[in-house]
């Protein structure tokens, strides 16, 4: 079978909102080849022309909270955000409370699952692995945590436990939106005003703080793509 073709973009430093928008948009695009198809009685999910696209960016200072979150997980009121100038969005993603801002590497694939596979736990696991197949290029060793979507170093020891990508996706027609944020040169200090991911008493890092320098982002980035291309079995243009 032939490898599926994913559009990329780097979107540079770009609010939350307008990130948003945009992956609401390529989603749509992708809806309506779908119900095309469907009128057309048309049943090969490989026939059916949506795109793949892959979007990393930076994000301005934002707390996001996801579907299911917990508002109390956010430490701070809104005038204290104003003050800080933090942006706070309620989202329609999975997961919990994070934060998004400079030195973190945010990626939003818009993937047609069905042309993958209809598995999001699966799909889930993969952007895992990506993450675990670029801190391994750097020494580190991440893991999964059962029950808790993303990477951890350390999960299995009591107190040492710190989180340097979270991930929490929708899924629409198993066309995907949202993604990851991995922790490279990360602020830390925005995560003491919340629960990161509602998980309390654990940590979060970067590899960053991990390696005890600041990191290349442009070089992160492209040893992204490339696990990307290799747990995918994708070819990214752009």
């Amino acid at each position: 079978m032939e490898k599926q073709i994913v559009k990329y973009q780097n979107l540079g430093l770009i609010g939350y909102k307008a990130a948003w928008e945009l992956q609401e948009q390529l989603l749509l695009e992708n809806l309506e080849l779908k119900t095309a198809a469907r009128n057309a009685q048309e049943v090969d999910p490989f026939s059916v022309s949506t795109t793949h696209h892959l979007l990393f960016c930076e994000h301005h200072p934002v707390y996001t909270l996801g579907k299911s979150g917990d508002f109390s997980n956010v430490l701070l009121n809104e005038s204290e955000l104003m003050e800080r100038n933090i942006e706070f969005f309620r989202t329609n993603r999975g997961g919990d409370i994070t934060f998004h801002g400079p030195g973190q590497i945010v990626g939003y694939p818009i993937f047609d699952l069905e042309k993958f596979t209809t598995d999001i736990g699966v799909y889930l696991r993969n952007i895992e692995e990506v993450m675990i197949k670029v801190l391994s290029i750097y020494g580190i060793k991440g893991f999964r945590s059962k029950g808790e979507t993303g990477v951890w170093l350390d999960p299995d020891k009591k107190g040492r436990e710190r989180k340097i990508c979270a991930i929490g996706v929708r899924c629409s027609r198993w066309i995907t939106m949202h993604g990851f944020a991995l922790n490279v040169n990360t602020g830390m200090d925005y995560f003491s005003n919340i629960v990161p991911c509602g998980i309390p008493d654990k940590q979060v890092t970067s590899l960053s703080q991990e390696l005890g320098a600041p990191q290349d982002m442009e070089l992160v980035r492209t040893q992204l793509k490339s696990a990307f291309q290799e747990v995918f079995q994708i070819d990214i243009k752009g």
